[in-house]
């Protein structure tokens, strides 16, 4: 009997042996399976002792995975001297190989490998972050590419999102409308607040996907990777991302003195070289509940993946008590 693959994980000899195979880089000597997430990550060594991550892409609820424009994007940045992981072309000069596996095709994209400091909550390293996204978001600016794109606005992160949450097999008949109404009138909300910021961003920017390397002269510098998020969108968003992974998730979470002070590290560095407008201030605590419902969004479309009990009805009924202390609360931000 042949049986349908909903998504397969090669081992780290399989990928070393297709990289070997698809890039001018020589002799794969050794690979190692780092993590399976929304992706599948991968770190080899070559021969002459480098390093280099391949991250085998999964199928994604929120399109096709915008490969070419990522590699713009990462080339874009460098040529202006941001210091992120640029991806490599293949042997064809293609930005990534298509992989045949039970499932289907998938596409795998090689990247430099980064070293440095975990961002941690080292107020030097915090600082770091918040300059070099600030930096970034400038280096951004004038980006061009024809090649398809996330668009990070509201459908993309909280109505489609949304709309695949409403549907999860675990979803009651009870539940539907409080998360409909919670939705929309975040959507609102926002709506409301006029016109806000729009950059390049790097759409994922929690400070774990990104190193800290200290200079020879004791400065330190963030350094950036996993771009595959990217996109124009809102600035009030891109900077939501931080807090959102500070902040419990729980129903009776609450800020601590340190989730506050990292906070306060972050914000003040990113406005040293970026001012925000008092309308992107008011929108960051909206956005952090958007972040949520993305997430959730996500969730929902890999339920084919990674099972219905990923979101079981218990996790679900704790997210409307998050969302709604979330909303009668306002989710106070500290000042930056």
């Amino acid at each position: 009997m042949s049986l349908e693959i909903a998504q397969s994980t090669p081992t780290a000899a399989a990928i070393a042996r297709v990289v070997q195979a698809g890039y001018p880089l020589g002799e794969v000597v050794s690979g190692e399976f780092l993590r399976r997430s929304f992706n599948q990550v991968y770190r080899l060594t070559l021969a002459d002792g480098r390093h280099v991550v391949a991250r085998l892409c999964a199928e994604r609820p929120r399109g096709e995975p915008a490969l070419r424009f990522e590699a713009d994007v990462l080339q874009h940045l460098r040529a202006r001297g941001c210091p992120v992981a640029a991806s490599l072309p293949t042997a064809s000069g293609e930005v990534a190989l298509s992989v045949a596996l039970p499932e289907g095709e998938r596409a795998l994209m090689l990247f430099e490998h980064l070293e440095g400091e975990a961002t941690s909550d080292l107020p030097a390293n915090l600082e770091a972050f918040g300059r070099g996204l600030a930096r970034l978001h400038a280096a951004g600016e004038g980006m061009q590419s024809p090649a398809p794109h996330y668009t990070l606005d509201l459908d993309h992160l909280l109505l489609r999102p949304l709309q695949r949450l409403l549907r999860a097999p675990t979803m009651t008949a009870e539940l539907r409308p409080q998360f409909e109404a919670l939705g929309l009138r975040l959507h609102g909300r926002i709506r409301a607040l006029g016109e806000l910021t729009q950059v390049l961003c790097h759409g994922d920017a929690h400070s774990d996907n990104n190193f800290v390397q200290v200079q020879g002269d004791g400065a330190r510098e963030a350094v950036f990777f996993d771009f595959d998020e990217t996109g124009p969108g809102y600035l009030a968003y891109e900077l939501a991302v931080y807090p959102w992974w500070l902040h419990p998730r729980s129903v009776d979470g609450q800020w601590s003195d340190k989730a506050l002070a990292r906070w306060n590290h972050f914000i003040a560095a990113y406005q040293a070289v970026r001012p925000l407008s008092e309308a992107d201030r008011a929108a960051l605590p909206l956005f952090v509940a958007v972040r949520q419902f993305w997430l959730l969004g996500e969730y929902a479309g890999r339920v084919p993946v990674w099972g219905s009990q990923a979101m079981p009805l218990d996790f679900l009924q704790r997210q409307v008590k998050v969302f709604t202390q979330w909303e009668s609360l306002g989710l106070a931000l500290p000042a930056g």
